[in-house]
């Protein structure tokens, strides 16, 4: 049975630097495939920004959706959603908003659970691979009979030890692209609920007057900071 055991751990020990290499590579994939993903998608917010202010200021309410059509951003994109509601109120493109930024959640944060879970874990990996060949070393010192038993061990420690550190080595790169990552998902969201902003402060500029040139009572300006955001993450 300890035979059993031993070889269990001298091939597992093995096993384990093969699935840490193999993690590894899947990481630098998911970080290559993030990093074009937003690289594609970056654009001058400010700019988009003003655009869109000035076109509904002017009521140009279909160019604006075209500006927001043109833009590679999630941001805007979400925003797009939301104006297509525009002639439905305040109400209307608060809803809307939300939804799209839950549709569109799993794009943006696409692999980062991944690379969340892997910079969590693969220390523990690799020193479970650690111990797997420090078990190996000993049964190997308790079978041989020879002088140079115990450099060989030591050796086989060393060797052993190598599995942490490849373990924390497959973690650092992967939790900072997880931070790199998970920043930018959230600038997405911020970013579109300030383009929901802009939208809802044009809704509340045309009802207020509105309101003032048939002398009824301006409603509340709406935003959309406090509603999306509890949407948001319920």
């Amino acid at each position: 049975m300890t035979f059993e055991l031993s070889s269990v751990a001298r091939i597992g020990a093995t096993s384990v630097l093969y699935i840490l290499i193999a993690l590894s590579i899947l990481s630098i994939a998911v970080m290559l495939d993030r990093w074009v993903y937003f690289r594609k998608r970056r654009t001058n917010f400010v700019d988009l920004t003003t655009k869109l202010a000035d076109l509904l200021r002017n009521n140009q309410i279909t160019e604006a959706e075209e500006l927001l059509a043109k833009n590679p951003s999630d941001a805007a994109q979400i925003a797009r959603g939301a104006l297509t509601r525009y002639n439905e109120g305040g109400d209307a493109v608060e809803q809307i908003l939300a939804k799209e930024i839950r549709l569109q959640r799993s794009r943006f944060e696409r692999g980062l659970l991944f690379l969340g879970t892997l910079g969590n874990n693969a220390p523990f990996i690799g020193l479970f691979g650690t111990v797997l060949g420090i078990v190996d070393a000993f049964r190997g010192l308790g079978q041989s009979q020879n002088a140079g038993a115990m450099a060989n061990v030591m050796s086989a420690i060393a060797q052993a030890l190598t599995a942490t550190a490849i373990g924390i080595l497959v973690a650092l790169p992967a939790v900072i692209a997880y931070n790199v990552f998970q920043k930018k998902a959230q600038d997405v969201e911020e970013n579109a609920s300030a383009l929901g902003n802009v939208i809802l402060a044009d809704l509340s500029t045309r009802n207020h007057d509105s309101a003032a040139k048939h002398g009824r009572p301006t409603a509340r300006p709406a935003t959309v900071s406090s509603s999306v955001s509890s949407e948001v993450q319920a």
